[in-house]
């Protein structure tokens, strides 16, 4: 008999493993809603949707293997992170999905977000204020206006994966829509810069290396106490704090 495996767990959900099968259990059916909607519109390699059971998804494995993790050198082919680019690249070149995803905050929204959050790191100790304000100052470049295309909007290194040099499957889309194509590529590259013109060969386009520095700089503020409060480590080397203490 297949063992149950956590993938991952916490208050807003949790992903389990049970052999080929991966069960998604979530609290907000909203977020299901969104991640069925966006694998069937994607022109790209998704998990298939098995079946649904409120508050339980049930998707099939995809072939391969991540193309790596936060925190750790990825044994991926300079190919495979350019194959990666191209596979983001058809994805922002799609029509685009009724919705707006989380890469797709207004401006507004985001400054405001990024300035309570950068107060409440130093206020509560968590981040030193020199590494904050010079990271806030980073993040500026990204918040300009910009053209809405499909976005994954979650496109962690762990959600990639590959078979030798070619993208098999690309998972977990509760957070697509219309957004920033700048946000997923930094989001891919977050702590692999040395992959980022890989990344930017395979997608085909030029693009602002400063605004997507930037989204590395916004990202991980915004995600440093989300992170801790669920029990993640941000500390940990070559993750978030590493990423914000590379731009001092």
């Amino acid at each position: 008999m297949d063992e149950v495996k956590v993938v991952v767990a916490h208050s807003e959900r949790a992903t389990l493993r049970v052999g080929d099968v991966f069960l998604k259990v979530d609290a907000d059916q909203a977020r299901i809603d969104v991640e069925v909607e966006a694998m069937a519109l994607a022109p790209v390699p998704t998990p298939e949707v098995l079946w649904r059971k409120p508050p339980v998804l049930a998707i099939a494995a995809v072939p391969g293997t991540a193309l790596g993790r936060l925190g750790e050198p990825s044994t991926a082919s300079p190919a495979a992170w350019a194959a990666a680019g191209a596979a983001i690249r058809k994805l922002h070149d799609a029509p685009l999905p009724s919705r707006p995803g989380r890469a797709g905050r207004s401006i507004v929204a985001l400054a405001a977000e990024l300035d309570d959050e950068c107060e409440l790191l130093v206020t509560n100790g968590v981040l030193p204020a020199d590494l904050v304000t010079r990271n806030r100052q980073v993040a500026e470049a990204a918040l300009r206006p910009w053209t809405p295309v499909f976005t994954h909007g979650d496109l962690q290194i762990t959600h990639v994966f590959v078979d030798g040099d070619e993208v098999t499957g690309i998972i977990d889309w509760s957070e697509a829509g219309q957004g920033d194509a700048l946000f997923d590529l930094a989001t891919l590259t977050l702590g692999h810069e040395e992959h980022l013109g890989d990344v930017v060969a395979g997608y085909g386009a030029d693009v602002d290396l400063d605004v997507i520095r930037a989204w590395w700089s916004l990202r991980s503020l915004l995600v440093v106490r989300w992170l801790v409060e669920h029990g993640f480590d941000p500390f940990a080397p070559g993750c978030e704090v590493d990423v914000l203490s590379s731009r001092l």
